[in-house]
């Protein structure tokens, strides 16, 4: 927003996270992010604080932007909207536009209004769609800007934010405005889930699923994106979006059994690739060094919220492996984990290596090196990632997501 020639002031309650913004230091990782923010913070069109009273008092327009993580029942935890709400309410400016970009359940802009008791400021849903690691190119970029409201003045201002975009804008109502959210993420997992279970199938049938998934997504009714198969998804936004649009849809009497199957199918993807762990190891971890390769829920980011390699770490930390891994971003403190500087340092020892996050690095090892490192010249690649003639010709026996498996030994 303040690239686009506003001026913006940030508030977070967390005064650590306010000084090391303020001084032009990210708290989170994305390529582009540092130099945008020190742009901002030269032509001081950002500032950051802590006090949210005095922040709204001065403010046209206010974007709640917090946290709504799972909570229980498949319903998101509001306890940051509702006491931010109820922190600005007394300081806003008459006509002021309060705009909701939280993750809430439909009928939140409602639950603001009231949190809110304002009746000379008017609410507007905003639903963001931008993607860790490329939020801001997502941001200059993007498909379409939701707006919702029920009072057309407030739509077309918070819409002429946006102008320098020239982005397709969704005029609607706030419940239409808060459903667009949930039903995009929701089809997006439907589809990844839905890519794993051909990769499952293609595995079965000697069809190679990368190939045949590409040849389905060149069709434009279905187009490429997010038929990729992998380890399954995670993140801080799938997991809690389709659990409470499964609530949701239950709660007005729909049960909606088509997202419940692609989110156990997910579950299943998870254990699917914790036995092929197991089965290249020879049918046990226990005792065994196995190597991982990536702990972001996706390249691009230090995210590990709901990540698929994570949850398969753990598990097989459970099973009585030893887990040595790697990424190049993200970290993790789990007992049973240890972190190493490079790839060649995890795979060290290892029975097995499993790439688990889809860095690019990871595409460019030096597979003879690897290979030197670890015990047993296994690898079980998920992303596909891995150039399967060269890891033969290094030595490796390679089990890909979506490919037929090698013979037995």
């Amino acid at each position: 927003m303040a690239g686009l020639g506003h001026r913006v002031t940030c508030v977070d309650n967390d005064v650590a996270k306010v000084k090391a913004l303020a001084s032009g230091t990210p708290t989170i990782h994305e390529r582009g992010l540092p130099e945008a923010l020190s742009s901002a913070l030269a032509d001081r069109s950002i500032s950051f604080t802590a006090d949210a009273g005095a922040a709204a008092a001065q403010a046209d327009i206010v974007f709640l932007c917090l946290p709504t993580p799972a909570g229980t029942n498949g319903h998101p935890d509001l306890t940051a909207v509702t006491s931010v709400a109820r922190e600005i309410g007394p300081s806003l400016r008459p006509g002021a536009i309060v705009v909701n970009k939280s993750t809430m359940p439909i009928g939140g802009v409602a639950m603001i209004r009231e949190l809110l008791d304002r009746t000379d400021v008017p609410i507007v849903s905003n639903p963001e769609f931008l993607r860790e690691g490329t939020a801001i190119d997502d941001f200059l970029n993007p498909d379409r800007v939701v707006v919702g409201s029920t009072d057309p003045d407030a739509i077309d201002r918070v819409a002429a934010l946006y102008s320098p975009l020239n982005a397709p804008i969704v005029r609607t109502d706030p419940a239409s405005a808060e459903t667009i959210k949930y039903v995009s993420n929701a089809l997006l997992a439907t589809k990844l889930s839905f890519a794993n279970a051909v990769a499952a199938i293609c595995e079965g049938v000697a069809a190679d699923a990368h190939q045949v998934l590409h040849g389905v997504g060149l069709d434009h009714r279905i187009g490429p994106h997010f038929l990729t198969p992998g380890p399954g998804w995670g993140g801080s936004c799938f997991p809690k979006d389709t659990e409470a649009l499964v609530a949701m849809a239950s709660e007005s009497g729909f049960d909606f059994a088509l997202l419940r199957s692609a989110i156990a199918s997910n579950d299943e993807q998870q254990t699917r690739v914790v036995d092929k762990i197991v089965a290249a190891a020879d049918g046990s971890v226990d005792g065994k060094t196995i190597a991982v390769l990536g702990l972001a829920f996706k390249a691009g980011t230090d995210d590990t919220r709901e990540s698929p390699a994570l949850m398969v770490a753990t598990a097989l930390i459970g099973l009585g492996a030893k887990v040595q891994a790697f990424d190049p971003i993200a970290a993790v403190d789990l007992d049973g984990l240890a972190l190493k500087p490079d790839p060649y340092g995890a795979a060290q020892g290892a029975a097995v290596i499993a790439v688990l996050t889809e860095w690019p690095d990871f595409a460019s090892l030096d597979l003879v090196k690897l290979a030197d490192a670890a015990a047993s010249p296994t690898i079980v690649d998920t992303r596909a990632i891995i150039d399967r003639a060269a890891a033969h010709q290094a030595g490796f026996e390679i089990d890909t997501i979506g490919v037929s498996p090698p013979p037995a030994r």
